[in-house]
């Protein structure tokens, strides 16, 4: 990957221009490819369908349902958010994930600018967490613990500094930045990004590690298949002080799948690997050698729907209007399940933010079913929050 950052042009500012505001970071600045990467429209079939009024009244319910797992199960004083809730009773967890940190900062960009709270008590939760990331909170040359305890910071569960985990509480970071014009809000998110040492992690090798602990150095496993890892590469690519070289952009493999007709760049692995980059990076239009990837998460979206309408053979609850397997807890806990190809012991499960977190990556049918989503949807409201999961066939949330 050849990225032409323009003469004159900081590394620093070109991020800005490569990451935009308010939850979603548009490659505005960046040549995402090698000299064969073209500006290209994005095609009919990745345009959503317009939302009635009545949808998108829902969208905005379900939203803020979502946001409110996001203020409620932080730390207002770390700003450190739980890796998971359990809704129907009292729950007294205390491991919080530093990715549900990274989520729970952009939700408090949206949750601002939507108007669930106020602009200054959401830039007073940044800041505390912001201070907590940079002051408090334990680290390995800049990457953080996986887990960590919601009151304290302290790591939990033997964790691993993960580098991907790190990758989603920067986009977090770096969207707060972008969104609150406060001075220590930019500061401290420039700070916490440019002390990342992405040459670390790349010493020795293009392809990036899953992390390190201090008991035994580097995890063996690898960043070297397409996954959520696009945004990680990205953001060392664009890092002020350790720039990862450009030739790891290429370095992972990109197996290409078929189904049906359809092909497409995919992993063995659950739907989220094609939502979460596209999550805070906007990649329509842009293509490199490889793909359009926001095309190819279209693509995946579609053929993932159409595999769950394959499995109502077995499971008939799913259907065209109620479909979605991604990771999530189940009753014998968590399960990493997906497809096609079949990943996990698929129980008829249905993971609502399988569906729901396609808001930005229509399938090709684009919304025709969200009307018909709202009532299962309705099941997994708790006390204005949002549950995981729901299994039809026992009505367990």
């Amino acid at each position: 990957m050849i990225v032409n950052v323009p003469k004159n042009l900081r590394r620093r500012e070109f991020m800005r221009q490569v990451l935009g505001a308010a939850g979603c970071l548009p490659l505005a600045g960046l040549s995402l490819s090698l000299a064969d990467t073209q500006r290209t429209h994005v095609p009919p079939s990745a345009q959503p369908a317009p939302l009635s009024k009545e949808d998108d009244q829902f969208l905005d319910e379900l939203e803020k349902a979502t946001f409110q797992y996001f203020w409620e199960q932080a730390n207002p004083k770390t700003g450190l958010v739980k890796d998971r809730c359990n809704v129907r009773g009292n729950d007294t967890g205390v491991v919080a994930s530093i990715a549900s940190t990274g989520f729970g900062l952009t939700a408090l960009c949206i949750g601002a600018e939507r108007g669930y709270i106020s602009r200054s008590a959401a830039q007073e939760r940044v800041l505390a967490t912001l201070r907590c990331l940079w002051g408090k909170l334990p680290n390995h040359r800049g990457f953080f613990y996986h887990w960590a305890n919601i009151n304290t910071g302290e790591r939990e569960w033997d964790a691993e500094v993960s580098s991907v985990d790190t990758a989603i509480l920067l986009c977090g970071v770096l969207t707060c930045r972008e969104y609150f014009g406060a001075a220590e809000v930019q500061a401290l998110a420039d700070d916490i990004f440019d002390r990342v040492e992405w040459t670390w992690l790349s010493e020795d090798t293009s392809l990036l590690p899953h992390g390190w602990t201090p008991e035994v150095g580097f995890l063996p496993y690898r960043w070297d298949n397409y996954s959520e890892l696009m945004m990680m590469y990205l953001l060392g690519l664009g890092s002020s002080n350790y720039p990862l070289r450009d030739d790891t952009w290429t370095a992972w493999k990109r197996l290409k799948f078929e189904y049906d007709g359809s092909r497409y760049i995919g992993s063995f692995a659950p739907l989220f690997v094609h939502q979460y980059s596209q999550a805070w990076f906007d990649f329509r239009g842009r293509k490199d050698k490889y793909a359009d990837y926001f095309q190819n998460s279209v693509t995946a979206t579609d053929v993932h729907r159409r595999f769950c309408l394959e499995l109502s053979r077995q499971f008939p609850s799913y259907s065209d209007d109620l479909w979605g397997i991604t990771a999530s807890d189940s009753p014998n806990g968590y399960v990493i399940w997906g497809g096609p190809p079949a990943v996990g012991p698929i129980d008829g499960t249905i993971v609502p933010s399988a569906s729901a977190g396609l808001t930005s990556i229509p399938p090709a049918t684009g919304y025709a079913g969200l009307e018909e989503h709202k009532r299962p949807l309705s099941l997994c409201f708790h006390q204005v929050r949002v549950c995981e999961r729901l299994q039809p066939f026992d009505e367990m949330v």
